[in-house]
């Protein structure tokens, strides 16, 4: 008798505690939504996550993110973990769009509803798309900086790209929508293209170190994410390039305001990420309420210069910086 009386207590007992506890009124009503984002290092998916957790948590829902530093397999791990943890709906910002369609089609067979914010995928089942018009923006940073370039009497000549990875969607409208704005400008003489992979400070600094190295006349650069333009900035100035390469970025952070105002930075195509992830919960919830949201959602992209930064600046506080701004 004894035996049976401490089995129950260490085997037993554990075990019905755990059930009261997952039948209980408090975890039945408990749900969640889950973010799966591409890298929590940079401030855009940051403030984009924000964006997310002030629908869903007015809403009564808990947020949970995950991060999947740049990584396919780390992703697919988390749809698995969400579609586990009983999710009842995942907002995505996938890695690329190419890995895109495998985790669609997990969360499908799952029956889990998916939203995804930025980048794009190649194909599968989603509720809605959220993105900003890449290409236009990228366009409007290109009309910037050739105008920027023909006021220094520069006509036709030399400049490069340090792009995201041209395998997402969004990289493609980006540079598409850059070459365009420079082509009809008169500029066609593109001598280097780079990809990034790792998306940080030290990756740019090398890849237009290496630029310059090659194409010393260089005069236009176009970086098409915000935290690594802060080292091609650093590179032009190492190598005493500073105002002879202009430079035209994307995204923002708070960081951008003065170099705007500098000249540094010529203009900034800058998304509205806290916009993009309100936008997708807000989509989301209408699927869950048993409505059917848009397709496809645009948000506008904002495109700063020196000559606008000040009267953008209120709105560039909440929509494009978020929780960066201080």
């Amino acid at each position: 008798m004894r035996n049976k009386f401490i089995w129950f207590w260490r085997y037993l007992f554990p075990q019905l505690m755990m059930a009261l506890v997952l039948s209980s009124p408090a975890h039945a009503t408990e749900k969640l939504i889950v973010y799966i984002t591409p890298g929590l290092d940079l401030p855009f998916w940051r403030t984009l996550g924000s964006g997310v957790k002030s629908v869903v948590e007015s809403n009564a829902y808990r947020y949970e993110v995950m991060d999947s530093t740049n990584d396919d397999d780390k992703q697919m791990a988390h749809v698995k973990t969400a579609i586990a943890k009983g999710a009842a709906g995942i907002v995505i910002s996938p890695t690329d769009s190419k890995s895109a369609t495998a985790v669609l089609a997990l969360a499908s067979q799952a029956k889990v509803p998916v939203v995804i914010a930025d980048i794009g995928t190649n194909g599968g089942d989603f509720v809605s798309y959220v993105k900003a018009d890449n290409y236009k923006g990228a366009y409007g940073v290109g009309v910037a900086l050739a105008a920027a370039m023909k006021e220094k009497g520069w006509v036709n000549e030399a400049f490069a790209l340090c792009t995201i990875s041209l395998s997402r969607k969004n990289g493609q409208d980006r540079t598409n929508g850059f070459r365009d704005a420079m082509k009809e400008a008169g500029f066609t003489k593109e001598v280097a293209l780079r990809q990034m992979q790792t998306y940080t400070i030290e990756e740019t600094y090398a890849f237009v170190s290496d630029i310059l190295k090659e194409n010393p006349k260089l005069r236009g650069l176009f970086i098409e994410v915000d935290k690594p333009t802060l080292g091609a900035l650093a590179a032009l100035k190492d190598k005493h390039k500073t105002g002879e390469v202009l430079v035209g970025s994307f995204d923002g952070i708070p960081e951008f305001i003065d170099h705007l105002k500098s000249g540094t930075i010529v203009a900034v195509g800058m998304q509205q990420p806290y916009l993009i992830g309100t936008k997708a919960a807000e989509a989301l919830f209408s699927r869950l309420a048993g409505q059917t949201p848009p397709k496809q959602i645009i948000v506008p992209i904002l495109i700063a210069t020196n000559k606008n930064i000040i009267e953008l600046l209120p709105t560039a506080n909440k929509t494009v910086f978020g929780n960066e701004a201080k």
